[in-house]
């Protein structure tokens, strides 16, 4: 489990305050700004982080919402942070799908090409998950389907 997934984390704590602080049934908006990821390290007594892009970043793409916040939204819709302005954001309900594999579709073994010495220096993050679809090519062997 990475630091970024443990309960109690700084990120998901300030994000939940952020949140219910503002949320109330039925919003499907919730504004916040950059300052406000100060305000509620604060109150929560928690360390600043140093980036405080970051803690928008790991939750928009690295780590689930926290479960409080998940809660919340109706079937069918998916919080989402977006940026809407410079240093504003808004948690946003989506009713984009989620991607989720087509069980009944026939799965591709592909023998990993990754160079032993790029999996020996990788970590579990997004650079290791891009490296490996580039040394695989993923992307230009297969092709996609017609119209798209």
């Amino acid at each position: 489990m990475s630091k970024l997934q443990t309960p109690g984390n700084t990120y998901s704590a300030i994000l939940e305050k952020i949140f219910h602080d503002r949320y109330t049934a039925g919003r499907s908006e919730v504004p916040f700004s950059r300052s406000d990821l100060v305000t509620a390290a604060r109150l929560l007594k928690r360390p600043l982080p140093k980036n405080l892009g970051d803690i928008i970043y790991a939750l928009r793409y690295r780590v689930a919402l926290p479960a409080s916040i998940t809660a919340t939204q109706p079937a069918g819709s998916y919080w989402t942070i977006e940026g809407t302005g410079r240093a504003e954001y808004a948690f946003r309900l989506s009713h984009q799908s989620r991607i989720v594999p087509n069980l009944s579709l026939v799965t591709i073994k592909i023998p990993d090409a990754t160079p032993e010495i790029v999996v020996a220096f990788t970590q579990s993050d997004e650079q290791a998950l891009l490296a490996k679809i580039r040394y695989n090519r993923l992307v230009d062997v297969f092709p996609q389907p017609s119209g798209h």
